[in-house]
């Protein structure tokens, strides 16, 4: 019985095949914000335009889910009632603390970089899930992989100081000045930043895994993009920023922006409702890879795409993530083979 009720969500082909598609919509959430940086023209030091198009974006991602989800529902998305509290902490751990350190580590580091050190969040969110909300068991084997994948996010931290302090044009000069924490260049601005935002992804992933059992993951997602998109935008706002739609190209790149994270998170909590968080979570063992690679495609940073260290790192982390994912699979064959 347990088999024929199964959702489709929880096969193991969908699943990777979904992860997969989100991996490359994540992927390229790194070089469409440093494209709009330039298109919007918001500078480094420019925190509180930064914050607001961190808001429009999710704000517009917000009115796309609860839309998309509208239309497969065929009913309009509303919360439950006693759901509000929920969207309120994903709002908080998901859109506030996430994307107010990633799109500030954006505008001080290089996309290749910055993706790498992201995929932290994967290894985080195990750590998260077993030790401060007890879904799962920390095996060896997923010891191994953590530790294989830090490693490799370690190289990246200082491997990238043979071509200068990481950063691109965009954020060479404000990464100079900022005060390093290790030979290898590292900044609280930048690689500070994208690790506290991977932080809060490993939070939030649990946080869905468990409100998901009692709300829609397409509703919780929806409405919570439209919380914490109002409140980065109303902050942003006071705080004096400004958003000058100066073409085409802007319009475009936030329409798309709202969409990866229309499409993606609403898949991604979608497969965090029916499987283990672990399991999903290491199946974004591509979104690194899809980040380096588009940022060497549209950002044009090859050198350090294809630098010695940078491939050593996507490898370790690559590795590290593949080797606590083999794990569910010898489980279930061992279970198998008892019965």
């Amino acid at each position: 019985m347990k088999d024929k009720t199964k959702s489709i969500w929880a096969w193991f082909p969908v699943t990777l095949l979904t992860a997969l598609f989100c991996c490359v919509l994540w992927g390229s959430a790194t070089p469409a914000i440093k494209i709009a940086y330039k298109l919007f023209e918001i500078g480094p030091d420019d925190t509180a335009s930064r914050i607001m198009l961190a808001g429009a974006r999710f704000f517009l991602a917000g009115i796309m889910t609860i839309g998309f989800g509208s239309l497969l529902s065929r009913k309009v998305l509303i919360p439950e009632s006693g759901s509000f509290k929920y969207i309120a902490v994903l709002a908080a751990f998901q859109t506030v603390g996430q994307y107010f350190f990633f799109f500030m580590a954006l505008s001080h580091i290089a996309g290749v970089r910055g993706a790498i050190i992201n995929s932290a969040g994967s290894f985080f969110a195990i750590l998260v899930a077993a030790y401060i909300f007890h879904f799962e068991k920390f095996t060896i084997r997923k010891l191994i992989g953590c530790l294989a994948g830090f490693a490799g996010i370690i190289i990246i931290l200082g491997g990238f100081s043979l071509f200068g302090a990481g950063a691109d044009a965009t954020g060479a000069a404000a990464s100079s000045q900022a005060a390093g924490l290790f030979s290898g260049g590292i900044t609280l601005q930048g690689e500070g930043a994208m690790l506290l935002a991977t932080v809060f992804y490993a939070l939030s992933s649990c946080c869905i895994k468990i409100y998901s059992q009692k709300e829609n993951p397409v509703t919780l997602s929806g409405y919570q993009f439209l919380l914490g998109g109002t409140v980065l935008f109303t902050v942003g706002y006071f705080m004096g920023g400004m958003l000058i739609f100066r073409s085409l190209s802007c319009v475009l790149n936030l329409v798309y922006m709202g969409f990866i994270s229309a499409g993606a998170y609403t898949l991604w909590g979608i497969l965090l409702k029916h499987n283990p968080v672990s399991r999903v979570s290491i199946l974004g063992f591509m979104n690194p890879v899809m980040g380096v690679l588009l940022s060497a495609l549209f950002l044009g940073e090859n050198r350090e795409a294809f630098s010695l260290s940078g491939l050593i790192a996507l490898l370790l982390v690559v590795a590290g993530i593949i080797i606590v994912n083999t794990e569910k699979t010898s489980d279930t064959s061992k279970s198998k083979r008892k019965k």
